[in-house]
């Protein structure tokens, strides 16, 4: 009975994936016009994804699986737990619309179960966390370099585009959002089976295969809010600068695969969405809210997803209600402080609009 309800929440965790991190990948096409329908684009992610999965994805699910905890302590019981935790964080973002790495997620949720169990590889966790600042700061800044390249260039300006240079920039941008599902496939796919896997349910090839299956359907059945989120809120894309930030974050995060490093996609390509955006105009204040939301998340959901796992470890499985009390008592004092913070500056914004209007 576990083992099904395992397969159930990974099969759920999978298509959360793909409507995630995994449909992101199209949103600079469809944002810049190359792909004018949602459907379509998120049907080109969906084929990527799955193709990138069966030919490159076992590297990743070797690491998630046994890169960082160790093999012999996984049951199905701490399967259950690590997919769970990271499939309501991941639930919990795509409700409100933003792109959430499941990388991030995942690897949050196995570093819970092995604190549980104090067997944590932290070499190899440390080398995975320094990627997740690395590639994107990377992304950024090639992504901002080439923006401002494009520029000082005019005819590769999005105002002064010809029909001559259109159409193959169109078909450019396309295939390098093709790449980017593809890379999605070959790293995001591993989020979900890689415990399956580590845990002996299920093998490399077959899990790869049926998870590539299942972030694909996810893609096409539930990523129009998060296209629409990469696509038109952050930013206006020309088909040029297009094809810089899928190119950019298809070939990183391709790179990442190759070597098994899990890193988190929807940052690599939103960095490089900001540094077009950044070369062309500067930040606006929509960008700016969008993109604040975003990092507070990106911070928020390994932890949050570490805690999860912890939690249910000491409570489900070791019955340890009074670690699991003091857990939750940290939460609700977290949480109590970030309301009292928010109440605080809220009055010394009103004691300021008054003062305002009495020197006035």
């Amino acid at each position: 009975m576990l083992v099904y309800i395992a397969f159930a929440i990974a099969l759920f965790f999978a298509m959360n994936i793909g409507a995630s991190g995994a449909a992101a990948a199209m949103g600079v096409s469809y944002g810049s016009g190359a792909v004018r329908h949602r459907k379509l684009a998120l049907a080109i992610c969906a084929f990527g994804i799955l193709l990138g999965a069966i030919v490159g994805g076992g590297e990743v699910v070797k690491t998630i699986g046994s890169g960082i905890v160790p093999e012999k302590i996984l049951t199905v019981e701490l399967v259950i737990i690590i997919l769970a935790s990271a499939t309501s964080s991941l639930f919990f973002a795509n409700l409100i619309g933003i792109p959430l790495s499941t990388s991030e997620v995942t690897v949050g949720s196995v570093v819970g179960v092995g604190i549980a169990y104090q067997s944590i590889y932290l070499q190899k966790l440390l080398v995975i966390m320094s990627f997740w600042v690395i590639v994107p700061v990377v992304s950024f800044l090639i992504a901002f370099l080439f923006g401002w390249l494009l520029k000082r260039k005019s005819k590769y300006d999005e105002t002064t585009e010809t029909e001559r240079w259109k159409k193959p920039l169109t078909v450019l941008v396309i295939a390098t959002g093709f790449f980017e599902a593809f890379s999605a496939g070959m790293n995001n796919v591993a989020n979900a089976v890689g415990p399956l896997v580590g845990a002996g349910m299920i093998s490399t090839t077959t899990g790869v295969v049926a998870g590539g299956i299942a972030v694909a359907a996810g893609a096409l059945l539930l990523g129009d809010r998060v296209i629409e989120t990469n696509g038109k809120k952050i930013t206006n894309f020309s088909i040029g600068e297009g094809c810089i930030i899928s190119g950019t974050g298809a070939s990183l995060v391709t790179a990442a695969s190759i070597f098994g490093l899990p890193v988190p996609l929807t940052q690599v390509t939103t960095s490089s969405i900001i540094g077009i955006g950044a070369a062309k105009s500067g930040f606006t204040k929509e960008q700016s809210r969008v993109i604040a939301q975003m990092l507070k998340v990106w911070i928020v959901s390994p932890v949050f997803s570490l805690v999860i796992s912890y939690g249910l470890v000491k409570l489900v499985l070791e019955s340890d209600f009074y670690s699991f009390i003091v857990l939750v008592s940290g939460c609700i004092a977290t949480m109590g402080i970030i309301s009292l913070t928010k109440t605080t500056n809220k009055k010394k914004t009103s004691l300021r609009d008054k003062k305002r209007k009495i020197t006035a």
